[in-house]
Order: C-alpha cells, then structure tokens, then sequence
C-alpha cells in the first residue's frame, strides 16, 4: 500500500485461506455478490472529491543532474509536468537533500522553466520540496517518523470511515471497485512504483467517495500523497511488498462484498499498520 517505507523483508500477505490472494499472472476472479448481500441492502450510495493548485518563484541555479527527460505533450503542460514531477519522487530520481533547478529540469522536459518553476510551486506547498532562493529546489528530506505519524493519521481518518461504510454499502458497489484493485496489482507485478502510488491512491480514494464527504476525501488523499514519497535513506520498495499491499486491496474487497465485518476491521488495521514499517 504505501511506498515510502523502508521494510526489513516482506510482509507476508496472510494466513493460508484467511484472506484472498492476487494470482501470480496479476488477474483478479470475478466478484461475486453473496446472495443475502443482492437486493435489500441500504446503502450510502454517494461519491465527491477534488484536488487543488498552486503558483510562483524565480532564478535558479543548477546543482544536482535532473532526472531522465520523460514525454511531454503540449496540452496541459504544467499538470503533465506535475504528474513526471510526482513520478520522479516517487521513483527516487529526485533524490532527497539535492537541489534542482527549473531551467534544467525543463530542458529534459523540452518546456520553458515556466512551468516547471509552477509545479515545483505547487510540491513545495505540498511540502514534497523546499524553495531554495537563487538556486531552485531541494527535495524535502524525510524520516521513519515522519511516516509513522503519516499512518497513525491517516488511520484515524480512513478506518472509522471505512468501517462505517462496510455496514451500510451494498455488495454490488463494492465490486464495481474491482477494477481499481486489479490496477494496483497490475503495476505492482512490473514493479512501477509511480504507477503503483497512483492507482493505490486512487482504490483507497474511491472507497472514501463512498461516504459523500469531499472534505474528508481531499485530506485523506494528500496524507495518501505524502506517505508515498521515499525516505531520506533506505532500500527502495521491493517489487514483493507492492505485491503484498496489492493483495491488501483485493481482500478487502472480498471481505466486504462477503460483509465479513471481523475480517474488514482485521485488514484495515493490517494495512494501516504496515504503511509506518
């Protein structure tokens, strides 16, 4: 589930028969609907959330080498380059503790240091990198607290919520997220961290859509952000522990759609707990 966090050894996913289990080829089985779960049910049939902006900055000076250029096309160009810039953290090619200027940065993106300079604006309110004055950017240095305190956070948001919704959303909305917990497994098994950290982030968004508060969903998701970034220092996550947090979003899936209560709260903690290792 989360990234930023340097694990000694894999988690183990879970006791043989007590949760489902991603298959090795990535697919999901088919969701089924319990029979007592079809019909009746109520449920809060809701959905919202939204992200935000940000702006401004000037000259700098280069004292880091950039990351690889990544594709940029011409529509949309400061949100493309906010998505490469995210991407970029996330995989470790902006390196904690160095300083990146916008001119360069935007000569690998074939951009001007226009936009850039906005996106790194909008990082560094977000708290991913700090403004250097005449320089540029240095990449925000982060620590095991730091993720500890994230998690602990982040659980008293989500759990309650999401308990809360196990009780009141029928079976069929909670297939309809199947797609969304097969996407997770589909980038853990290539090992894509950046493509990882989105769709993770987008499973753990639509279930909090679910309770109708945007407010709640906008915070939840910028802590889920900051969680992702790496560690000032540490392994980077291993191909086997996206796998394991994959197989997180899958299970729960099936417990509430089976409305197994007892194993929700189990799996819900499980994955809160595991984000501060």
């Amino acid at each position: 589930m989360e990234q930023g966090s340097a694990r000694e050894g894999v988690r183990p996913a879970y006791a043989p028969g007590a949760f489902s289990r991603a298959p090795a080829d990535g697919r999901m089985p088919e969701c089924r609907v319990p029979e007592q779960a079809r019909g009746g049910q109520a449920g809060a049939e809701r959905t919202g959330g939204r992200p935000a902006d940000g702006e401004q900055a000037r000259g700098e000076h280069t004292h880091s080498e950039p990351p690889a250029s990544r594709a940029v096309q011409r529509h949309s160009v400061r949100g493309q380059i906010l998505d490469a810039l995210r991407a970029a953290l996330v995989d470790g090619e902006l390196v904690p503790g160095q300083v990146y200027s916008a001119p360069a940065l935007g000569a690998r993106f074939g951009v001007s240091a226009t936009p850039v300079r906005e996106a790194m604006q909008r990082l560094a309110v977000e708290g991913a990198v700090e403004v250097v004055p005449n320089r540029g950017f240095r990449v925000s240095e982060r620590g095991p607290r730091e993720l500890a305190e994230l998690a602990e956070v982040r659980a008293l948001i989500e759990v309650p919520v999401m308990m809360g919704l196990a009780r009141t959303v029928p079976a069929h909305r909670w297939c309809g997220l199947r797609p969304l917990a097969e996407a997770t497994v589909t980038a853990a098994a290539v090992g894509d961290r950046a493509a990882y950290a989105e769709s993770d982030r987008a499973f753990h968004r639509a279930v909090l859509m679910l309770s109708g508060n945007e407010q709640l969903v906008a915070v939840a998701d910028e802590l889920h952000r900051r969680s992702q970034w790496p560690l000032v220092s540490g392994p980077a996550t291993r191909r086997a522990d996206l796998l394991a947090d994959a197989s997180e979003h899958t299970a729960l899936l099936d417990a509430l759609v089976s409305q197994d209560l007892a194993v929700v709260q189990a799996l819900v903690r499980e994955h809160f707990a595991g984000a501060d290792r």
